[in-house]
């Protein structure tokens, strides 16, 4: 190996330095379908690890870096290698080594929603475990990048199934571990198969002897990038996590919402849009919520902050840059709705909480497939998250009536009762029973705010989305100004369907897709044929196709037997 080039940068002056030199995506040199689709997935800025690595790897440079799970570097080689496809060259041009099957799986996921408007990209996960059939039908009609563990990936090249003569980058992701585990005879004879002109990235947590081996003995002059990461410890902030499924988001917070005693409340997304979603969910269920994201003006921001200050908003919505400095000691709670896409943004956002010695709570939303980034947010900070169970339909009533008791006790202790004592005397005198008359009273002091929580029988049979959901097409989108607040109210408000059945929405320019149980199909067409939208007729019908002529959702060819992942360019809103 000839000499490195070293790059080494501490994450927090990077930070400093990135908004101070405005270091964006687009100042790294990426192409814009590749911009959009980072954009929507919630990359607001590049993380150090991506920073350091995506020029040189742009550049064609072999890359030797020193970074943990969870810094961003999935996307640091991820993005190069889509740069570099040629999508009308139907071979492999990209192969990545991963030590395990989870992770195989995760890169492969990562590559196919970072390639969204680049084109036809096919990525194919090969590990041991599946069936070997699935994985030959698939690289038989072609694919452009394979991700794969060595075992799996050797079998394909010794049956020759998998040829790599096109092969343009490697990248070897988590290479001490794969070292750890045995692999190293391995991964040597799978680089030696590998065209001598390729490109080499070689990522790894630690540098042992072996590791510099390879990279010796297989690395060109590489850049070697190391990214120090310092452990953070929030002592004063209790961190819990609650296991959720997509569907099960907003109910979940809600309940929390109800449940805890909340001062202000700082909630996460990844994008503009989900913020600014989610903020109007909230207003509808009545909370006084705000969304802050890095789309508004600073005044705008300084609004929001100002009035959440004052205590005039209980809860601010944002995004990971628009949250940036923000230091108000109210904050009780920071809620994770979305997990963050490294691990250095999570000790960012719950500091947010705990402010001035004060004690705070931090709530993290965990699906099944980001268990992995939650153990690494875990080993980043040396602390453990402890698990939470979401609140139950008792435990919200419970909280409100005790809520009400206690308003109840302080309205007598302040006194100045007697003309209301003296009503109640004369109430009593025409025969009327004391705690009747109690009763009476505290149900017109509650108005239309129920003590128990309602419970929608038709929400909890709703099927799943592969199992009797129907697909509506709306002949209106965003240029009209259609937003899922707006299609959410038309069919639960004209068409009598409950809130929580409605499935996802997926918004395009010019139209619309709902999902809903098909139960409710005809009394949806027949009462929306009248209903508007955004103070206009709209037509609505049964969808024939998952998209249009002109604007056709593209799926991975392997992801289409999992609902749980975002099919349309509207990610907001996955609500099975």
């Amino acid at each position: 190996m000839e000499e490195e080039q070293h790059v080494s940068e501490d994450p927090a002056v990077s930070e400093d330095r990135q908004e101070e030199a405005g270091v964006t995506f687009a100042s790294l040199g990426l192409s814009e379908p590749i911009q959009k689709a980072i954009g929507e997935l919630g990359y607001e800025a590049p993380t150090p690890i991506q920073e350091k690595t995506i020029p040189p790897m742009l550049a064609g440079r072999d890359v030797l870096g020193q970074a943990q799970t969870g810094t961003g570097k999935t996307a640091a080689f991820a993005i190069p290698i889509l740069e570099k496809i040629d999508p009308a060259l139907h071979a492999v041009q990209a192969l990545v080594l991963a030590p395990t099957r989870e992770l195989a799986i995760q890169v492969a996921e990562a590559i196919h929603s970072y390639s969204k408007y680049v084109g036809r990209i096919g990525v194919l996960p090969v590990y041991g475990g599946q069936p070997i059939q699935l994985q030959l039908k698939r690289l038989d009609r072609g694919v452009h990048v394979v991700v794969g563990t060595p075992g799996r990936v050797m079998d394909h090249l010794r049956r020759g199934t998998l040829r790599l003569d096109a092969v343009r980058v490697v990248v070897l992701d988590e290479a001490d571990e794969m070292l750890r585990m045995g692999f190293l005879e391995d991964v040597e004879w799978i680089l030696s198969q590998a065209p001598a002109g390729r490109q080499t990235a070689l990522f790894s947590a630690t540098l042992p002897r072996e590791v510099r081996r390879i990279s010796e003995r297989y690395l060109k002059s590489p850049v070697l990038i190391e990214i120090e990461r310092k452990t953070l410890t929030v002592p004063t902030i209790d961190q819990r996590y609650i296991n959720v499924s997509p569907q099960q988001k907003l109910d979940a917070l809600a309940r929390i919402l109800e449940t805890e005693t909340t001062d202000a409340v700082l909630i996460f997304t990844r994008t503009k849009n989900g913020a600014a979603e989610l903020s109007e969910r909230l207003q509808g269920r009545g909370y006084a919520a705000e969304e802050m994201h890095g789309d508004m003006g600073q005044a705008q921001r300084e609004s929001v902050i100002r009035r959440l200050k004052a205590g005039q908003v209980e809860i601010v919505v944002a995004t990971d840059v628009a949250a940036r400095g923000l230091d108000v000691e109210r904050i009780s709670h920071v809620i994770n709705y979305d997990i963050p896409n490294d691990v250095e943004a999570y000790v960012h956002r719950i500091g947010r909480t705990g402010r001035a010695g004060r004690s705070g709570i931090a709530v993290l939303f965990v699906l099944p497939r980001e268990r992995r980034m939650m153990v690494e947010i875990e080993r980043f900070t040396g602390q453990r998250i402890t698990p939470m169970k979401m609140p139950s339909q008792a435990d919200v009533a419970a909280r409100r009536i005790g809520m009400f008791k206690d308003s109840i006790r302080q309205s007598v202790e302040e006194g100045d009762l007697d003309l209301y004592l003296t009503l109640v005397e004369e109430l009593v005198e025409e025969g009327l029973e004391l705690a009747e008359i109690a009763a009476a009273a505290a149900r017109l002091a509650r108005g239309d705010k129920p003590l128990t929580v309602e419970v929608e029988p038709q929400a909890r049979e709703v099927p799943r989305a592969e199992d009797g959901m129907v697909r509506l097409f709306i002949a209106a989108g965003s240029r009209a100004g259609v937003r899922p607040g707006d299609i959410v109210g038309a069919i639960a408000n004209e068409a009598g369907v409950p809130g929580k059945s409605i499935g996802s929405i997926d918004i395009y320019d010019g139209f619309t897709f709902v999902e809903l149980p098909s139960q409710y199909k005809d009394q949806v067409l027949e009462k929306m044929s009248r209903a508007t939208i955004r103070g206009r007729p709209v037509e609505i019908r049964v969808a024939t196709e998952e998209g249009s002529p002109t604007e056709k959702p593209r799926r991975p060819p392997y992801a289409q037997d999992r609902p749980d992942r975002p099919r349309g360019p509207y990610r907001g809103d996955k609500r099975r």
